[in-house]
This record gives structure tokens, C-alpha cells and sequence, in this order.
């Protein structure tokens, strides 16, 4: 149970007594999509990355990305439905200007209620 003066008027269901019951599909109540990605082609060497991250953040999504040994470029993506089914397609068919996209897979894809993250970055590949 949760008062009413430290919910506001958003979300009552039913009140009992002082209390009021809150279900869990409170009004305004944000859930977001989480997906990661692998994209093959000519993506490393081309500031995909660099693109990757700038689009991002124009869509307001958090996570990261970095290069694989395998020439490919991995990461993963959190924020709204909406701007994650954006920047799916910009994975898929945009790129950086001097990339070549053979494919994109998406695994993991998922429901959140918090991002795990706060920021996207790039992650660099330790070297050894």
C-alpha cells in the first residue's frame, strides 16, 4: 500500500481506508526494450562505431558497442520500443557513410523496467 500523498493521483485503482491500492500497470509507468545486436560487412576500420554511438544518442538509447575479432561489431541497445525499432532498421541498412552491411541479427530481445545502463559508449577491445 502506498498513500496517496506520496503517489499523486495517478494510478488508483480501488481505495481502502487512507491507502489506496496501486496495480502494476500504473498509468505512466515506463518499460523499455533492451536488444543486442551483431553486424556483419565492412563495419570495422569505417567509424562505425562512432556513427553507431552519435545515433544512439540522437534516440536517446543507452548501451554500447565495440569490434570483435571476427571483423564484426557487437553491442547492446536500450531505450524506447519506438527508437530501438529505429535504430534496428539504421543497423540493418544505414551504417556509417563508408560501411558495408552483409547483416544484422538481434538476440536477446527483451522487456525491461530499468536501464541497465546510462549512457552509450564505445568499448575498446583490451589489448593483450
Amino acid at each position: 500500500f502506498i498513500s496517496l500523498k506520496s503517489l499523486g493521483s495517478s494510478g488508483i485503482n480501488a481505495e481502502y481506508g487512507q491507502h489506496y491500492y496501486i496495480t502494476n500497470n500504473l498509468r505512466g509507468m515506463t518499460t523499455y526494450k533492451s536488444i543486442n545486436f551483431k553486424v556483419f560487412g565492412r563495419v570495422q576500420g569505417v567509424f562505425f562505431r562512432k556513427h553507431t554511438k552519435d545515433t544512439a544518442d540522437k534516440l536517446k538509447l543507452v548501451g554500447w558497442c565495440k569490434n570483435e575479432p571476427d571483423s564484426t561489431v557487437i553491442g547492446v541497445a536500450q531505450g524506447s520500443s519506438k527508437n530501438i525499432d529505429t535504430m534496428k532498421k539504421w543497423l540493418e541498412r544505414t551504417g556509417s557513410p563508408q560501411s558495408r552491411i552483409d547483416s544484422c541479427t538481434f538476440t536477446n530481445d527483451r522487456s525491461i523496467e530499468n536501464l541497465e545502463f546510462t549512457e552509450f559508449t564505445i568499448e575498446r577491445r583490451k589489448k593483450r
